[in-house]
């Protein structure tokens, strides 16, 4: 029951990084002064000397020498004779320290004092790291993958600190394995039974937004501002820029010489493709934009209902919607206007048929695959190859083949 046996409590506080010095000696005191009071009733004249580095401690208790005649208080005072038994020079009035031995106090006292002081300490450490990470919700941080779940991801970070990474929150293409090292946003910070939980991300825009902070100087410096970010995560991303100088591109600082700024964007998001939009105040021109690469013939805007009818080229109507509707959904989120695409009515167009029309020779389901890619007439779907619609929807080829041989036959 001698020091040693708080020598390893000791070496683990020691090395716990998110405590500064000043903070863990007053722990430290506070715990060893709970300990005196419980047995002498007061730690007042008690001096405790903390070594951290060595792993050990004193504790000096400071009395008074009174005469044999006025002693009253073991613990303040102490009898001349008694004083004059550790050096004949003491006389009344003076002050002796002597060394208090802790494993006098018993074992049960040291086991105690071990307990709270583990509390103690465990209990600064998450509020620590609570607060480090409080101030952190929006930063990248990078860590190593420690262990991988169903539902989530343990993540490491340089101090061992143990974060979280939900399945909810991975994009769909993320794999990773133990020892692999990741990168995420902090976007939640909580206490859950005395307990710190960080909650990271790599779908949310602010994901995004961080990486393009890293990638593109200019956005750091604040020449470039970010307007906005809408994506659907591991598949496509829009983001609007604005420059406040005229001098600099938006989009170009953003993409770089052969899109050299946003290609590590875009490998880091698992090829996610991205389109970077010169924001404008001109709704018109926003949503023109915002429908890239389609090339809009005209629009008509409700400002009232927040909708837009766009009309296009028949072959400008699959662009403009995209895979699976992709472009034309998170256009709508960019500019915050529900979207319409309309085919320009007159020319070959006229003799069109639509694809409802063939819904005693085309199963339902298939009619609404084909309208998912911008493909709601008969000559749209004609106007693809086979290759290129078993790519863009998830029919097969045999059905692809099936249904142009349908089609066709309505114009022979």
């Amino acid at each position: 029951m001698e020091n040693l046996n708080l020598t390893d409590t000791f070496s683990e506080f020691k090395e716990l990084k998110n405590i500064d010095r000043p903070t863990m000696m007053s722990v430290l005191e506070d715990v060893f002064k709970s300990i005196l009071i419980k047995k002498y009733g007061t730690a007042d004249n008690f001096d405790i000397i903390v070594n951290i580095d060595k792993g050990d401690f004193e504790i000096w208790r400071n009395r008074k020498v009174v005469a044999d005649e006025d002693f009253a208080d073991p613990n303040t005072q102490i009898p001349l004779s008694e004083a004059k038994k550790i050096d004949s020079d003491y006389e009344v009035g003076e002050e002796v320290s002597d060394e208090v031995r802790f494993q006098d106090f018993g074992r049960r006292a040291i086991l105690s004092l071990r307990q709270n002081l583990s509390a103690r300490i465990l209990d600064l450490e998450k509020n620590n790291i609570y607060a480090k990470y409080k101030d952190r919700i929006g930063e990248i941080v990078t860590g190593e993958v420690y262990q991988v779940w169903k539902k989530e991801i343990l993540v490491l970070d340089d101090d061992g600190n143990e974060l979280i990474l939900p399945k909810s929150e991975q994009i769909p293409t993320d794999h990773f394995r133990k020892g692999d090292t990741i990168k995420a946003v902090v976007i939640k910070v909580e206490m859950k039974n005395n307990t710190p939980y960080i909650i990271l991300s790599r779908t949310s825009p602010v994901f995004l937004e961080r990486l393009f902070e890293l990638e593109v100087p200019e956005i750091f410096d604040g020449l470039i501002t970010i307007k906005k970010i809408v994506r659907v995560p591991g598949e496509r991303a829009k983001v609007a820029v604005e420059s406040y100088d005229e001098r600099v591109d938006p989009v170009g600082a953003c993409v770089g010489m052969k899109g050299s700024r946003i290609h590590g964007i875009v490998r880091e998001l698992r090829n996610e493709n991205i389109d970077v939009i010169n924001y404008t105040a001109n709704t018109q021109l926003f949503i023109q934009r915002a429908l890239s690469p389609a090339k809009i013939s005209s629009i008509k805007i409700n400002e009232e209902t927040k909708r837009a009818e766009i009309y296009l080229k028949p072959n400008e109507v699959s662009l403009a919607i995209g895979k699976g509707g992709l472009n034309i959904k998170l256009a709508s989120q960019l500019t915050g206007y529900e979207i319409d695409v309309y085919r320009e009515p007159g020319g070959e167009d006229e003799e069109d048929v639509n694809l409802e029309e063939f819904s005693d020779e085309i199963e339902e389901w298939i009619i609404e695959e084909l309208k998912a890619i911008g493909c709601d007439t008969a000559k749209s779907v004609l106007n693809l190859s086979v290759s290129d619609l078993v790519k863009r929807t998830d029919l097969e080829e045999e059905t692809v083949k099936e249904v142009i041989n349908i089609l066709k036959a309505e114009f022979e």
